[in-house]
């Protein structure tokens, strides 16, 4: 499927063939998608069946609550709560991770609330939350006549009780809502209406000088109304809409559509990096690779409180803030997996492969000469795999194309010209060399005796081929329980269409798959 480029901006913010992967189906419609930035699922909700779930790439759809009080939007707050909009009670609840439930909003002036709908954190700790009237109506909510004479938005300050902070006849269904990446501006979409308003944030967390931001967000054609919507760390706004998600510079110019297969309710960005874009949408939900992370919210950079972690817990994965990855250099190694003259070089064995020429379209060899660099600097265990073998290949079993190309060609032989590491890659004191004659890096080497004589727990995995060794490491390292991180501009294989399936299919579920600038920022 490929997304609608309007303007070369949006091009930017995701590719326009970035693959929309199902990850979950079989719903009756998903709503409120949040990503858990320490334990690292998505929660979303299913208001028809009452239901909440989560997914993570471990155990794939898990359900968790039921019922769910017809739960809709869900957020974190900076403590890392859960702030739920519930459909059958009217109320905006705080879930902690203990179980207590605790109201923060059910009444307005002595009566109750429609349906609170979608919410978002302000750093200060305000709620801002919209109260359209589709809970009350049936399926996805409970049938029951409505208390209120309009659909408003609400702030609500920690201990204090629900302000209305826009005028009540400005709206018909205030759906969606979010910040401007300084907090300086809310936007709000309305649903029959069909457009976004953009609002100032004054001082006191008021709102004024309303307008419209973007209209027309509607289509005869194709199914999808505004409704979720949230800020990219650019300022741009992406919007349900009509085919998928329709994006928005902040000066309401429209950049580009992301197609996606079902009606789209809500979105938001997760991922290890938060650098995908998880959709709920009528009975499935998706995640498609982004460019662009997300508006930094407050619950980013939520930590666990103090304590010890209880035994038998996993470790904690690549802490995040800012919506950027952070990485701890003395947990973390580096693979630089056969980059050999042989595989990657004009004059290899392989070089009618077109290895030389992708290799040379991903700058693999400068790239990882620099990651490398800085990692080494802030004492991060770089270990270079070699794939190597005797004259005549002796103990290499025939088992596969591969393994029978490499003695055919005569190549890796001890000693070679195309054994040798490409210059540039050379190991320099300190790095660890580790010989295989497999694709993957673990079959039949030391790697794991290093990896866990040196307590290193994530792994930064290079080289080349994309599809074939790098693909190989990163499945077998993160079943035996390993962080792996793919900067994909580390890695080369034959052409780019081979390596584009590795990193957008593959590799999604088994390792951070991110570029080596991102690394290099994650280690400080």
């Amino acid at each position: 499927m490929t997304h609608v480029t309007l303007r070369s901006e949006f091009e930017t913010l995701i590719d326009p063939y970035a693959p929309v992967a199902q990850v979950g189906t079989g719903f009756d419609f998903t709503e409120g998608p949040i990503w858990h930035p320490v334990d690292h699922y998505l929660l979303f909700s299913d208001m028809p069946g009452d239901v909440r779930r989560r997914w993570d790439a471990r155990r794939g759809v898990v359900e968790v609550k039921r019922p769910s009080n017809k739960c809709n939007g869900m957020t974190y707050d900076a403590e890392l709560n859960l702030i739920v909009c519930e459909h059958a009670t009217s109320s905006l609840v705080r879930e902690r991770p203990d179980g207590l439930r605790e109201v923060l909003a059910s009444h307005f002036q002595g009566q109750e609330l429609n349906s609170p709908n979608d919410v978002c954190v302000h750093s200060s700790g305000a709620i801002y939350f919209s109260d359209p009237w589709y809970g009350r109506m049936p399926v996805y909510g409970v049938e029951r006549p409505r208390q209120l004479g309009f659909q408003g938005v609400y702030r609500v300050v920690p201990g204090g009780e629900p302000k209305l902070v826009v005028d009540r006849n400005l709206f018909d269904q205030p759906n969606g809502l979010c910040f401007s990446p300084d907090e300086k501006l809310l936007y709000v979409n309305d649903t029959v209406q069909a457009l976004i308003r953009v609002f100032d944030v004054d001082g006191d967390g008021s709102l004024s000088n309303a307008r419209v931001f973007a209209s027309g967000i509607r289509s005869e054609l194709e199914p999808g109304v505004p409704d979720g919507m949230k800020c990219d760390q650019h300022g741009n706004v992406w919007v349900t809409a009509p085919g998928g998600v329709w994006v928005y510079s902040p000066r309401g110019e429209l950049l580009g559509k992301v197609r996606v297969p079902e009606l789209v309710a809500n979105l938001a960005w997760g991922g290890p990096d938060f650098r995908t874009l998880y959709l709920t949408s009528t009975h499935s939900v998706y995640a498609i690779p982004i460019k662009a992370g997300p508006r930094h919210e407050p619950y980013m950079s939520g930590k666990r409180g103090s304590g010890t972690a209880a035994a038998g817990s996993a470790p904690a994965a690549p802490i995040l803030a800012d919506g950027e990855m952070r990485l701890d250099p003395e947990r973390c190694a580096m693979i630089i997996q056969d980059l050999q003259n042989d595989v990657i070089m004009d004059g290899g064995a392989f070089a009618e492969s077109g290895a030389p020429g992708h290799a040379r379209q991903q700058h693999v060899v400068e790239n990882v000469r620099r990651l490398a660099e800085t990692a080494r600097a802030r004492g991060v265990a770089i270990i270079h795999v070699w794939f190597v073998v005797e004259p005549g290949a002796p103990g290499v079993t025939l088992n596969a194309p591969l393994f029978e190309g490499l003695v055919d060609a005569k190549a890796m032989i001890r000693g070679s010209w195309g054994a040798a590491p490409v210059s540039g890659l050379e190991p320099r004191p300190g790095d660890f060399v580790v010989e295989k004659m497999r694709m993957s890096a673990w079959e039949g080497t030391r790697l794991e005796t290093i990896l866990k004589a040196t307590g290193r727990d994530m792994i930064i995995n290079t080289g080349a081929w994309t599809n074939m060794s790098v693909e190989h490491t990163a499945r077998t390292g993160a079943d035996k329980g390993y962080f792996m991180i793919v900067p994909e501009d580390c890695c080369s294989t034959m052409n780019a269409d081979w390596h584009n399936a590795s990193i957008n299919f593959a590799m999604q579920n088994v390792a951070v798959v991110t570029r080596a600038d991102a690394v290099i920022r994650a280690l400080g």
